[in-house]
């Protein structure tokens, strides 16, 4: 088992690591819309968070050598299902013609007072 992360991405504020790779797959920890270099979630409502959160998991990706077409499964945590449209336009744009398979939740709350939260799984080819 290997860890990574990236000056990058923000620093993980708890006892957990940004992402663990295991038997050929990367397992992100969540990424919220904290700037790495402010570590304060990014303004502009769930659009921006959301752009955020994309530059936050590429660069924990490209740390270990992975980018968002070795996406397999996303899941992502809105507060609001009301984003869900704006949310989604901005991950069509990321992710372009790649489709990885998806879960969407919506939950009470995320940390930091985030409105979005995405992990990943990355298959290494």
């Amino acid at each position: 088992m290997k860890t990574y992360s990236s000056p990058d991405a923000p620093k993980a504020i708890g006892p957990y690591s940004p992402a663990v790779e295991a038997g050929g797959f990367l397992f992100s920890a969540g990424q919220v819309g904290l700037d790495p270099g402010t570590m304060k979630i990014v303004e502009g409502g769930v659009e921006k968070q959301a752009e955020r959160v994309f530059d936050n998991l590429a660069a924990v990706l490209a740390a270990a050598g992975l980018g968002l077409p070795d996406v397999v499964k996303t899941t992502v945590y809105l507060t609001k299902m009301a984003d869900f449209a704006a949310l989604n336009a901005v991950y069509a744009a990321r992710f372009g013609d790649h489709r990885p398979a998806r879960s969407t939740v919506a939950v009470a709350q995320l940390p930091a007072g985030a409105l979005v939260e995405i992990d990943v799984i990355a298959h290494r080819p």
